[in-house]
């Protein structure tokens, strides 16, 4: 049986968009340089698998110098930078839809992770993050179980 997601991608992609917006308001409120900093927003996507979880940020012509990748605080930070090419000075654009730039992605994840376990891999302008899981977490019943003693009379 083959499941469809058509209205759940739809509202997930709407949540990103919104998240986008959110983090450019906060850094003008924190006095961030705003849209200078974020010129652009790299799309990302958090899945999981049975012991990742999995985050991939689409960064085309970002050069691995440029990019960090940190975990902070519950969420992972993407920083780095696009950096136009000059075109020659007989060039007129009709159209220019491409952004370049310094940007600023924060993720939030909502699972423990194993930070110590991580790697990232840039490969054809796709940044995967892979992250251990922590299976116990805070919270969740853990059995302890329990030793009698012989008592002695």
């Amino acid at each position: 049986m083959e499941h469809s997601f058509g209205p759940y991608l739809e509202i997930a992609r709407i949540q990103s968009e919104m998240n986008k917006m959110f983090e450019v308001l906060i850094d003008l409120k924190e006095g961030g340089a705003g849209p200078e900093v974020n010129a652009w927003i790299p799309s990302v996507d958090v899945c999981e698998d049975d012991g990742a979880l999995i985050l991939r940020a689409e960064l085309p012509g970002v050069p691995g110098n440029t990019l960090k990748v940190a975990a902070v605080s519950g969420a992972v930070v993407i920083t780095g930078e696009r950096v136009s090419g000059k075109p020659p000075e007989n060039v007129r654009f009709h159209c220019m839809e491409r952004t370049f730039g310094r940007f600023r992605r924060v993720i939030p994840i909502g699972l423990p992770i194993n930070t110590r376990d991580a790697n990232a891999t840039l490969k054809n302008g796709l940044l995967e993050v892979r992250f251990g899981k922590v299976f116990n977490r805070r919270g969740e019943e853990v059995p302890i179980p329990v030793h009698v003693a012989e008592e002695k009379e």
